[in-house]
């Protein structure tokens, strides 16, 4: 444990890729939200407005997952690291700052809750499909799309270090294909109906708590990868 804590560390040591930057794009995005709500406002527009702009960490977290393995797992070989513990420590530190992200936003809903939008009737944090469940279970959904993200750019970034630019190249169209022969299954067998009832029969909660087991077995896949790869 205190080899895998060791790796939190590594990666903290620069605290721009795993903590500044998703709180500067956080606020940043609620800055320039607030901004237009104001000019809406303005307007004399009352009505609700949602940007749904705290997502926008969230995607960051895929450059991030990337950027945890390239930049700091060579240096953890040179340091005698082993491969798990380098995977257990970089997911933990994903964790820990997904976590702090997931609490910001309940917090921000909260807040957004009782002040009325900002006295605006401007929604940044809090989005009705995500809360119907209770802010608990908005923070768990916030939790698990930022780990999703990440995973991702940590799996693609194995499959570089492993098998290099073309193997990944390749397997990422591959994805895009099943992708989109999913999306024609869907479509000629006139099944969107039945997807739509479904999504939301599950809810955002629901449909996180599946969202933590794809993310279990994506980073399953990129630790098997990762034990094969070189610094």
């Amino acid at each position: 444990m205190n080899r895998t804590l060791n790796v939190v560390r590594l990666q903290l040591i620069n605290r721009q890729t795993f903590l500044w930057l998703p709180l500067i794009i956080l606020f940043g995005a609620l800055g320039l939200s607030l901004l237009v709500y104001g000019i809406i406002a303005a307007a004399g527009v009352d009505g609700v407005k949602i940007s749904g702009g705290a997502q926008a960490p969230l995607w960051y977290f895929g450059v991030v997952g990337a950027q945890a393995l390239t930049r700091t797992f060579p240096f953890s070989q040179a340091m005698s690291v082993t491969r798990r513990e380098f995977f257990t420590g970089t997911l933990l530190t994903a964790g820990i700052t997904a976590v702090v992200l997931s609490t910001i936003s309940v917090i921000g809903g909260l807040v957004e809750q009782a002040t009325g939008g900002y006295g605006m009737n401007g929604y940044f944090f809090y989005m009705p499909w995500l809360w119907e469940a209770g802010p608990v279970a908005a923070g768990v959904t916030s939790f698990a799309v930022a780990m999703f993200f990440f995973v991702i750019g940590f799996w693609a970034a194995t499959i570089f270090k492993r098998f290099g630019t073309l193997v990944l190249t390749v397997t990422l169209v591959g994805v895009g294909l099943l992708l989109v022969a999913i999306i024609a299954l869907v479509t000629l067998t006139r099944s969107w109906p039945a997807v739509l009832e479904g999504g939301a029969a599950l809810g955002a909660f629901g449909m996180a708590l599946w969202g933590l087991v794809l993310i279990a077995a994506l980073a399953s896949s990129s630790f098997l990868t990762l034990r094969r790869a070189t610094p």
